[in-house]
């Protein structure tokens, strides 16, 4: 066999380089080597700085963490890529490691047989080629992905680990089936983006069961692409007294009218102004003018911003968050809150690493810290923290586009009444 790292793969996996050490002489013992899960990624698509990318090949070459170059314990057995556009990478990536790509998801998981074949199941659903609803939602089939993975493991007697990466769904009722299934079948279920694990600016965790009074979240993107900041805000005021109790009414605003409901105290501006303090990507009016501006005093903010909206979130204990999405003016991810009992505001930034052009850096930190924690689940059979979050973010979103929809109503969201606990340790990276 040829010694390419493919070969080497292969002969590694065989078992063809294990065997006796020989010491002075004398045979002894091979330490024992625990057997190495094996995962299968299923994936939208695969190429130069998707999500599949950024999470796939940390699990096939590794990451640094911790001062080190990190390899996870594991490997991938198998792909299922749904979507294979001319900058395809997932072909390349198989033809170097030596791993095999399935024409369908069952088959990926079940390894060219008849039975679940795998330890662990990614999902990474949110990059391709795909239609929108009328509210603008990308179609991504994170659902049907997960409806043939459960199908798997049914027929197989067995479930194993899984992760979805970003939202569960466009539609919170599959969403909610999807939870219900895991539980329902007994296997971890993690879920979510790497803005809620990211390293924090500065590195700070609010109080478990700590008072929350008001809290603001700076986001960026499209009306219906801010979920992942969404989540980050959940990650924060999960932690009051009491827990997540669930969401009430929610409602979307656009325009105008942001500025006209800070003023009116629908939001703060104290709070806007501590998050934008923590922001390392402020825009001026120019590429000449970006300067060092008080945007939040100096009345530059709805001349910077192309499109500004404010999601009001109305949660069953009373608290009232808020996420305002400032395109133009901002390109980062920031957060406020003022918590009973102490002077200062608390904020921070959630890094996401970008390059000089402004894009997103390819090798993300981010992303790094998303995937220790899925290699923890897979290591303990345990999701560090719960699906419930992304399953209340993903909702907001839903509802709040279903306000814009209907004229920026006020949307009352019994549906929303989810209730979960954090867990008392942080989950985000520190340095």
């Amino acid at each position: 066999m040829e010694f390419t790292r493919r070969g080497f793969i292969k002969l590694a996996c065989s078992g063809a380089l294990a065997g006796p050490h020989v010491l002075s002489g004398r045979l002894s013992a091979q330490p024992e080597v625990p057997e190495r899960k094996k995962i299968a990624i299923v994936a939208t698509v695969w190429r130069y700085l998707s999500e599949a990318q950024h999470i796939g090949d940390r699990f096939i070459v590794g990451y640094p963490r911790g001062g080190k170059w990190h390899r996870p314990a594991m490997d991938v057995a198998s792909l299922f890529v749904d979507q294979k556009p001319q900058d395809d990478l997932s072909s390349q990536r198989a033809e170097e490691f030596g791993i095999k790509i399935y024409p369908t998801l069952a088959s990926a998981l079940c390894c060219d047989g008849d039975e679940l074949a795998v330890d662990a199941v990614v999902i990474i659903g949110g990059d391709g080629d795909y239609p929108r609803n009328e509210k603008g939602q990308v179609l991504y089939p994170r659902y049907e992905f997960f409806q043939q993975v459960t199908d798997v493991f049914e027929k197989s007697g067995r479930a194993v680990p899984v992760f979805n990466q970003s939202h569960l769904s466009h539609s919170f009722e599959k969403a909610s089936t999807m939870v219900a299934a895991s539980k329902r079948l007994g296997f971890p279920f993690l879920a979510g983006s790497s803005l809620p694990v990211t390293y924090r600016l500065p590195s700070i965790e609010l109080p478990l069961d700590c008072h929350i009074e008001d809290a603001l979240m700076v986001g960026v993107g499209s009306s219906e692409a801010v979920g992942d900041a969404l989540e980050a805000l959940q990650s924060m005021v999960e932690r009051r007294r009491g827990g997540e109790t669930g969401v009430k009414a929610v409602q979307l605003i656009e325009g105008d009218e942001v500025w006209k409901a800070g003023d009116q105290g629908r939001w703060s501006w104290d709070l806007l102004e501590a998050a934008l303090a923590r922001s390392d990507l402020l825009y001026g009016l120019s590429s000449v003018d970006a300067r060092t501006q008080d945007l939040v005093r100096n009345g530059e903010l709805p001349r910077l911003v192309e499109d500004p909206a404010a999601y009001f979130i109305e949660h069953t204990d009373g608290l009232r968050s808020t996420l305002l999405r400032l395109n133009g003016a901002v390109g980062d991810y920031t957060f406020a809150a003022r918590v009973k009992g102490r002077r200062e505001l608390e904020s921070v930034q959630f890094l996401v690493p970008r390059n000089f052009g402004g894009g997103l850096a390819p090798n993300r930190t981010d992303s790094a810290c998303l995937v220790g924690k899925i290699e923890e689940m897979i290591e303990t059979g345990k999701a560090p923290y719960p699906v419930e979050r992304t399953l209340v973010a993903g909702g907001i979103l839903e509802r709040c586009l279903d306000s814009k929809v209907r004229g920026h109503k006020r949307l009352e969201t019994p549906e929303l009444a989810v209730r979960y606990r954090a867990p008392a340790e942080s989950q985000f990276c520190r340095t």
